[in-house]
């Protein structure tokens, strides 16, 4: 079918298993080629990132009279979308959107889009495309009756209510927000456009589209854990408390209620769910939680954002030794080096388990000049500390990176979006730092607290592809 249709894209909306069911053949080899019938597919490329993966494959018709010239197919896969349900939020599928629509060539033939019946999530994802192309060219959506003209298409596309809803959300989404996503090569240009803001009313600047960000609503009804009383006195701010569907979940000490909590939420990387861990510098009464978790989560590298006190108030407590070892509980910390680079300290930390007596390298970057009001005079310490994390990273096993400053938000917010959108210009020259900031906040409430944090990514990105542009193709 791919073949006589020339089809050049496939969308691809479920993962093989799901719930422990089967929901797809897997129809392309993982490496090499196989053969299906008359047809051979092999694999060229593939990339993996947080929400979806992008395979490319190499596909030959092997007729009786000869080998047909062989054409290249993309498939998207997309694995954030659970059956029967709908994603988090929509801002990964629109992404996946416009991924599609940039890949697929306007000489091919139609795109395939599956999902395990061909029906519920591929509805959804056709009606969404449709709708907003009505929007562009028509001004108006009407959702009821594009759903209802492709049923008679094909029957019980879009299958339960959850997915008619998430359609709304994802126009609504697309409408309020638009397309903020930019090459690299116009980052300059619109950076002038933001800072550079003519009459009063207007506000089309930095300012503006800061505010969109801060509008957001606070989902205070899914904080219950960090609100509970016995995890009060666990918050160091009581406006920054983890969502209970991405808290860190600890085990529960033996008889001890309320003990598998601490303010700490796992936030996505570009590549890998659950690839950070932000979280508030550690109290004095939940150092061993802390170490607990790293422990708990094989944690190796830790990103500090926060002097230990600034402005003459403690912002966190010193929770490894400034030589030989510390123990907190069933955990003991000892340094077995100390390095300064420019803008950071590299401590080497090794982590042992006394119950059991096993030992775990930690690494912890230490980053100074970040004041706790203002931003970082220059953006280049920021590229140095996130290049020589993610070496650790490689090194060590891609665990989650432990991030924190002060109450975890602001700097740890700008640090996380600052990780993800470098990740992304490198792999792909685009960014789109104002999706990136809304879906740390999705995440954890008040990521990248003010505008002049907000400002600071735009800045780093901008350091970023001068330093780099001689060699890299950016430009």
């Amino acid at each position: 079918m791919i073949w006589e249709q020339k089809t050049a894209t496939i969308v691809m909306l479920t993962n093989l298993k799901e719930r422990k069911e089967d929901k797809c053949y897997q129809y392309w080899p993982d490496q090499g080629c196989w053969t299906y019938g008359n047809v051979r597919v092999a694999v060229e490329d593939f990339t993996v990132l947080v929400d979806y993966t992008i395979r490319k494959f190499c596909i030959q018709y092997q007729a009786s009279d000869g080998n047909k010239p062989s054409r290249l197919v993309t498939q998207l896969h997309f694995t954030s979308w659970p059956d029967f349900g709908v994603p988090f939020s929509p801002i990964g599928m629109l992404k996946f959107l416009k991924k599609v629509k940039t890949v697929n060539s306007s000489f091919a033939g139609p795109i395939v889009v599956h999902c395990s019946a061909g029906v519920g999530r591929t509805g959804t994802f056709i009606v969404i495309d449709g709708v907003i192309d009505m929007m562009h060219q028509e001004q108006k959506i009407d959702v009821f009756g594009f759903v209802s003209k492709i049923r008679d298409q094909r029957s019980q596309l879009v299958q339960t209510d959850i997915q008619y809803s998430f359609i709304y959300q994802a126009l609504l989404e697309y409408y309020l927000y638009g397309d903020t996503e930019l090459d690299v090569s116009s980052l300059e240009g619109h950076l002038h456009k933001l800072h550079n803001t003519h009459a009063p009313f207007d506000r089309v600047g930095l300012e503006e589209e800061f505010r969109k960000l801060t509008n957001m609503r606070i989902m205070k009804e899914n904080m219950r854990m960090g609100n509970l009383p016995a995890n009060m006195k666990k918050n160091r701010v009581l406006q920054i408390i983890p969502y209970d569907f991405n808290r860190v979940i600890m085990s529960m000490r033996r008889g001890q209620e309320f003990t598998d909590y601490i303010n700490a939420s796992f936030i996505d990387g570009y590549r890998q769910k659950d690839y950070f861990i932000a979280t508030q510098g550690p109290l004095s009464h939940t150092v061993e939680d802390y170490w607990r978790m790293a422990w708990e989560w094989k944690c190796h590298s830790i990103v500090m954002l926060t002097e230990l006190q600034e402005r003459e108030q403690d912002k966190c407590f010193q929770y490894w030794p400034t030589e030989d070892s510390v123990t907190y509980g069933d955990y003991t910390v000892e340094m077995k080096g100390d390095t300064v680079c420019d803008t950071f300290s590299v401590r080497d930390l090794v982590l042992t388990y006394g119950p059991d007596k096993q030992t775990r390298l930690v690494r912890h970057f230490h980053f100074h000049g970040w004041p706790e009001i203002g931003i970082p005079a220059e953006g280049k310490g920021m590229i140095d500390i996130i290049a020589s994390v993610q070496r650790q990273q490689q090194q060590s096993g891609n665990h989650p990176i432990i991030v924190h400053c002060s109450a975890g938000a602001g700097r740890t917010g700008t640090f996380i979006a600052l990780s993800n959108i470098l990740e992304r210009v490198k792999a792909e020259g685009l960014l789109d730092v104002f999706q990136t900031v809304k879906s740390l906040r999705m995440q954890r409430p008040h990521m990248v607290q003010t505008v002049e944090q907000y400002d600071f990514c735009y800045r780093v990105v901008q350091d970023f592809v001068d330093i780099f542009s001689d060699y890299a193709n950016f430009k």
